[in-house]
């Protein structure tokens, strides 16, 4: 079947996580907050997986933009925005593959003894292809199965990408090229402060209490 024509991702990977705007009115936020539920309610209701499928391919087929209309502003400890980063974590992966797969395979080793690359999901080793499908595999289990599960792999995922970037860093760092290791540094810095969003996200969804 030939691809669909869609608008391409225009979010560069060094803004994952550090979207900034100004404050939205209140009437903006409740209904990106009503819109959130009525999506993860819906869906997750439905045993039609092609309507999972459909999800997974939204953002490919419409880009970020209308996301970012009514969830890009949200706190990321909220429904909206863990639905809103858990996109745009998706979106930075499939832009560069190849560059994120070789900073999550060098987290892999970094943190070989760690829980985290068990829960993240990744195949290893980890090349472009294997990146690819581990962003739909937590998109999708966004909308299936159990959604702390999936906030919890994309915590995983971030927490061995940064540490990845930070081995990355000390290597440019070693080799005197400061613009790839402070590069990396701030990719190592974002990414772990979005595992800890994703992850007190997935507290929150065991609870009952994410909103």
């Amino acid at each position: 079947m030939a691809e669909r024509p869609h608008r391409p991702m225009r979010v560069p990977s060094s803004h994952f996580e550090a979207y900034e705007g100004g404050i939205d009115p209140a009437v903006q936020l409740r209904i990106a907050h009503d819109s959130a539920r009525a999506l993860v309610h819906r869906v997750r209701a439905t045993d039609d997986a092609d309507v999972v499928e459909r999800m997974v391919a939204y953002t490919d087929e419409h880009g970020l933009d209308t996301l970012a209309e009514l969830w890009a502003q949200a706190g990321p400890r909220t429904l909206p925005g863990a639905l809103w980063r858990l996109s745009l974590l998706r979106a930075m992966i499939r832009q560069d593959a190849r560059g994120t797969a070789l900073i999550y395979q060098r987290g892999s080793e970094v943190l070989a003894a760690s829980a985290h690359v068990v829960v993240a999901g990744a195949e290893a080793p980890t090349g472009p292809d294997e990146i690819l499908r581990l962003a739909d595999e937590v998109l999708r289990g966004a909308f299936s199965g159990d959604f702390a599960v999936a906030l919890e792999r994309a915590a995983a995922f971030c927490r061995v990408s940064a540490a990845g970037a930070a081995d990355l860093a000390d290597d440019a760092d070693a080799g005197l090229d400061d613009a790839r290791a402070g590069a990396m540094t701030g990719r190592a810095s974002r990414l772990a402060g979005s595992a800890e969003d994703f992850t007190a996200c997935a507290a929150l969804e065991r609870r009952g209490t994410l909103d």
